[in-house]
């Protein structure tokens, strides 16, 4: 019989980051593969055993979760303490998970992230030797995040192997899923992809985040919120997502018993947040996914942060975190961007540009004397915008029909 005609299609996923790790990449390829799994495919998740962000977080070498078969890879998450290290994790991740693909009985997809970037390294030998489909999901763009950021000279030998790396996993890709119209520019800019790209937003994650009442609301008690105007950060604290206006701003109004600065997560940042952290400006960890609608809805704004500089290159996930409670944005980065297109469009909040502290301190002052009623009605416009087309379901379900057309292609012509 043909390859791939008996019993069930496999799709193999290969993600460095899966869950419990909070890392938002590895919470959406856990939605993509338990949706697989109701749609009759057996699901393997290839990640690692250590945490992300916390590499003394450590993970069951094999589970199921929600059906999905989960082999963890040891060595293969070192942390993010330098670009060494993010390297030979994603290095021994990529080994191992293209020795196990290839040993596998059957194959009949690849989903791989750019997240890590080596991670596609394996996805490309195992798709070309297996003859499985690859679906390429580009959640972020590397080397051009590492050059933007002056991390790395554009002519180290690193850089261009990666460029070389990309060039290859997209002519090799199936279909090319990326995140909003600037990264389109990006990766067009690469290979000519278009009549195989796709533009899908990454969704909230509505099983565990909704709008919850701050009167009563556990998060702000827990951590003396309680009457104040909670302004919050919550995400990776990285310098693709500068915060030193934000600070600047929550140390100006550090003072004011009105405000209370919140900043959720981890990243090589955090150190800056830890710095300036007192009383009115809280440095939290990365909570865990049962807690994420009430901590998120501890706010009364979000801030959303991007560089001027990687536009197209990391999209902001925040975003819509913010917007499945109901709440106001506030976006510290250029105009010219996914979430300035959003506030344009649904008039969901505001936006400063990086250095003006002058500006983002007047507007903090004028939403907390204004009307509540108005900034929450700001929220709900958020959460309808949300609703109306960049919920789950419908991305996830989308995300889903591309993988599955191309497997069943594949079935077809084997």
């Amino acid at each position: 019989m043909p390859r791939g005609r008996r019993g069930r299609p496999t799709l193999l996923v290969l993600s460095q980051v899966y869950l419990p790790d909070p890392a938002s990449v590895g919470q959406h390829m856990a939605d993509v593969a338990a949706a697989m799994m109701a749609r009759n495919h057996r699901v393997v998740v290839l990640t690692a055993d250590h945490g992300y962000d916390d590499p003394t977080d450590r993970y069951p070498r094999r589970e199921v979760l929600a059906g999905v078969e989960v082999r963890r890879l040891p060595l293969s998450s070192l942390g993010k303490g330098s670009i060494l290290l993010r390297v030979l994790g994603g290095l021994a991740f990529a080994l191992q998970a293209a020795g196990l693909g290839l040993t596998m009985r059957r194959v009949d997809h690849v989903l791989v992230s750019t997240s890590p970037p080596l991670a596609q390294l394996a996805a490309l030998l195992v798709s070309r030797l297996r003859r499985a489909p690859l679906t390429l999901w580009v959640m972020d763009l590397n080397p051009d995040q590492l050059v933007v950021l002056g991390l790395v000279s554009p002519r180290h030998p690193v850089v261009r192997l990666f460029d070389w790396l990309n060039r290859r996993v997209l002519a090799r890709a199936r279909d090319v899923i990326v995140l909003d119209r600037f990264m389109v520019e990006r990766v067009l800019a690469k290979r000519d992809v278009r009549n195989r790209l796709t533009v899908l937003p990454p969704w909230p994650h509505e099983d565990h985040v909704g709008p919850e009442p701050k009167e009563g609301n556990p998060f702000r008690r827990e951590h003396g919120l309680e009457g104040k105007f909670v302004v919050m950060y919550s995400g990776n604290h990285g310098p693709s997502n500068p915060l030193r206006t934000a600070l600047d701003a929550a140390v100006r109004l550090r003072d004011d018993p009105r405000f209370a600065f919140v900043f959720v997560g981890g990243g090589i940042g955090k150190a800056e947040v830890d710095a300036v952290a007192g009383p009115s400006i809280l440095s939290l960890p990365y909570q865990p996914l049962e807690r994420l609608r009430y901590s998120l809805s501890a706010a009364d704004v979000h801030l959303v942060t991007i560089g001027d500089g990687v536009v197209g290159i990391v999209h902001p996930c925040k975003v819509y975190g913010a917007m499945a409670v109901a709440r106001p944005v506030v976006l510290v980065g250029p105009d010219r961007s996914h979430v300035g297109d959003l506030l344009a469009r649904e008039q969901i909040g505001w936006r400063v540009a990086h250095g003006d502290v002058d500006g983002m301190v007047a507007l903090l002052r004028s939403l907390a004397d204004g009307d509540r009623g108005d900034l929450e009605s700001v929220g709900r416009r958020a959460r309808a915008a949300l609703q109306q087309g960049l919920g789950k379901e419908q991305l996830c379900g989308r995300l889903c029909d591309i993988i599955e057309r191309g497997t069943a292609a594949s079935r077809a012509s084997s």
